[in-house]
């Protein structure tokens, strides 16, 4: 049997012992007062029944063995069986049948034999008898009646858990395949794409050094970051395909980030306030993915303006802003693209706050708030 139970059965179990035990001592007062040796009996009887899920044979022998003693002490009525009925019940369902036919046999006979000589007559003795034998065998059916259900309930459960189980394995591999299908659309049309411009940059750098020409900032901002967006594109696909997240691609590499957006023509100041030490990795990534779009966008749309990028480590958070003074007029309508959209993503998936707007003095500003967990986790 289970020896862990927990104290709120435990209780339960205890207030139906004393519940029992005060039932059978009313009813043995409104007999006839029993003596210390009847009283001893009656409680000791129905007081193990607390203990019938820790060990309902021990249970069922101390409380018919008492009972019994009580019937030949006392020759009760039939309602000193009721204890023993109680332990039937529960060794029957905790699948001891056998010991409660056997411990209800030898009750119904000790019971017959005390009160044989002192029934007024045998014929009262026998249906008493008989009455009992019934009532035990409804103990004995509903205790096999309980376990049963229960047993119907446990394996219901292990259904129901085992279904959604089922249910999240085809969730992961309908993702995986998801990943799968995202990974060859990307290898199939935009590596071919980004391979097409950077294998037209390299050309026409090497043409304008072979003319002895100077190359053009502008060319040579193409063919690295044309590079870089190979690399970060087979880093992905990577990830895509085997759902491992790759290094390399969080503020360790912000350096190198910003000295691509001055070769594409962006006056860049990059200022890190704090103590800085290594973040969560999801962390990490968002907060170089953000400058990463926020500077793209100052190339697109902001005229390649002068640009400040601040780091800002804090206690609880990381704050990462960008600000450009571009052509942007204050209060302008802000439309959100699929780079703000992205950025706005990752931030709340990070339970973080993200701000894009018109700076009051001209130009836009990001500003993104990231809250830190346990340094070092993932």
């Amino acid at each position: 049997m289970r020896g862990n139970i927990d104290r709120r059965t435990r209780l339960l179990d205890t207030a139906l012992a004393v519940a029992i035990a005060a039932a059978v001592l009313a009813a043995a007062c409104v007999a006839a007062t029993p003596d210390a040796l009847g009283l001893t009996l009656i409680a000791a009887g129905s007081l193990a029944l607390a203990e019938h899920r820790r060990a309902p044979r021990a249970v069922l022998a101390v409380t018919t063995a008492c009972m019994l003693g009580y019937t030949a002490h006392a020759h009760p009525g039939s309602w000193a069986a009721f204890p023993v009925l109680a332990a039937v019940h529960t060794a029957a369902r905790s699948g001891h049948r056998g010991w409660g036919v056997a411990a209800g046999a030898v009750f119904l006979c000790g019971y017959f034999t005390a009160l044989i000589g002192a029934a007024p007559g045998a014929q009262e003795t026998v249906e008493r008898t008989l009455l009992l034998l019934g009532w035990f065998l409804c103990a004995g059916v509903t205790g096999l009646v309980d376990r049963n259900w229960q047993a119907y309930l446990h394996q219901t459960e292990q259904r129901a858990l085992e279904a959604e189980r089922t249910r999240d394995e085809t969730a992961l591999r309908r993702a995986g395949e998801e990943r799968l299908r995202i990974a060859r659309e990307l290898h199939d049309s935009l590596t071919h794409s980004i391979s097409i411009v950077k294998l037209q940059a390299g050309v026409a750098v090497h043409l304008a050094r072979k003319r002895g020409t100077g190359v053009d900032p502008a060319l040579l901002a193409i063919q690295e970051a044309s590079g870089e967006a190979m690399r970060e594109l087979r880093a992905t696909l990577e990830v895509l395909r085997t759902d491992v997240v790759e290094p390399g691609t969080g503020l360790d590499r912000i350096d190198e980030l910003a000295e691509r957006a001055r070769a594409a023509g962006i006056a860049l100041a990059v200022t890190v306030t704090g103590v800085e030490r290594p973040l969560p990795s999801d962390v990490d990534r968002a907060a170089y993915r953000i400058v990463q779009e926020a500077l793209t966008n100052v190339a697109r749309h902001a005229d390649r303006a002068r640009t400040t990028v601040r780091l800002a480590y804090g206690r609880t958070s990381l704050t990462v802003s960008v600000e450009d003074h571009g052509p942007g007029a204050p209060g302008g309508f802000v439309t959100e693209g699929t780079g703000l959209t992205g950025m706005r993503e990752r931030v709340t998936a990070l339970d973080g706050t993200l701000d894009a707007a018109p700076r009051a003095g001209g130009g836009f500003f990001v500003r993104a708030e990231l809250p830190l967990r346990t340094a070092g986790t993932a």
